[in-house]
């Protein structure tokens, strides 16, 4: 039986029966940093985990889509309670352009209204901020900074992630279904956000090789399913558009992660092994270096690479309603692990 066979059982087998699947199938490939673990604990977190929503000052929206969608799920899902005594986390709403002034009353607000950010100068609090937050002199806004768990959009802003505690929200995108008759055609897929004069010197030898498919902006969804599918490898620039790698997964195009530097804020760090779903390269070495590692990875490992990737897609889709194993709940999973990372002992 293929890796690919072999992830497909293993996805269907965990969704219903996540129990027996971690007992029986430990020598499936998994895309898990612990699948033994995995399974029983997230069944632990959705029995237990609770946080409680403050209720913000003045109504307000978020300005991306998955911090929208993330705290729409949370307000209306089991995890939320009205009950603070019971709660594991305490969430802060504030909107996204929120200064820092603003930051430090909200914080100051709760200093002096409940007991709980006092108790733990905040660290177990959780805020969401795509921007990433900005430390600062003032104690309420330094305590936040450093004390909390930031739930900040994926890639996050250098300097802005601390990866002890915070945590990244998925880009949201379709996960579409490959095309039945797709055939591979190219080494390698590249969809890229600019053009005209300000191309790097990467896109232009890219653009130049006819191993790869290159074009510029985003497709459709049907478009970019129709060639990540005819691709063994979906390339992506770190902190350029990265919001269809979850879409390449799920369509069994081996995301190629293109960058200068370690990458501490991939989404799930704590749950997927990323070096066994997705290709790291240097910025250094142009498409020399990229096809050098890309034909490496071949055979035998890129059909792993390919099977256990499909098997992780199911954790980077976004659904208005939460699924089992879906984005929402896996971050959920993300804040249930950093639950005791705090001053005094919760009740679970």
């Amino acid at each position: 039986m293929s890796i690919l066979t072999f992830s497909f059982l293993f996805l269907c087998l965990s969704t219903c029966f996540p129990t027996f699947y971690a007992n029986a199938l430990l020598d499936v490939p998994t895309p898990y940093l612990s699948p033994k673990t995995f399974f029983p604990n997230y069944q632990k977190m959705l029995e237990t985990l609770k946080i409680f929503i403050y209720k913000p000052n003045t109504a307000f929206a978020y300005n991306s889509q998955a911090e929208s969608l993330f705290y729409a799920s949370l307000r209306n899902s089991p995890f939320a309670t009205e009950d603070a005594e019971r709660a594991h986390l305490f969430f802060i709403p504030f909107p996204s352009d929120i200064s820092l002034n603003s930051i430090s009353r909200v914080v100051r607000g709760l200093r002096r209204e409940f007991p709980y950010w006092n108790r733990t100068l905040g660290a177990d609090h959780v805020y969401l901020s795509c921007a990433g937050g900005t430390a600062d002199s003032d104690r309420n806004v330094l305590e936040l900074r450093k004390n909390s768990i930031q739930i900040s959009c994926f890639p996050t802003p250098a300097g802005k992630f601390i990866p002890h505690k915070d945590i990244t929200l998925p880009p949201v995108g379709a996960l579409a279904d490959a095309p039945p008759s797709a055939t591979v055609k190219f080494l390698g897929y590249f969809s890229y956000g600019g053009g005209g004069e300000g191309e790097s010197a990467l896109v232009e030898e890219l653009k130049s090789d006819p191993d790869f498919l290159v074009e510029s902006g985003p497709s459709d969804e049907i478009t970019f399913a129709e060639r990540a599918s005819s691709s063994k490898f979906c390339l992506f620039e770190y902190k350029a558009d990265v919001s269809r790698i979850g879409g390449a997964l799920g369509l069994g195009c081996v995301p190629v992660v293109i960058t200068d530097r370690p990458i501490q804020d991939l989404p799930f760090m704590d749950v997927v092994r990323w070096q066994e779903i997705a290709v790291f390269v240097g910025t250094g070495g142009g498409v020399e270096e990229i096809k050098h590692v890309l034909s490496r990875t071949s055979g035998e490992q890129y059909e792993r690479l390919r099977g256990i990737g499909v098997t992780a897609s199911k954790h980077f889709v976004w659904h208005e309603s939460p699924e089992p194993f879906d984005c929402f709940n896996t971050l959920m999973y993300q804040l249930w692990l950093r639950r005791h990372t705090i001053r005094y002992v919760l009740r679970d």
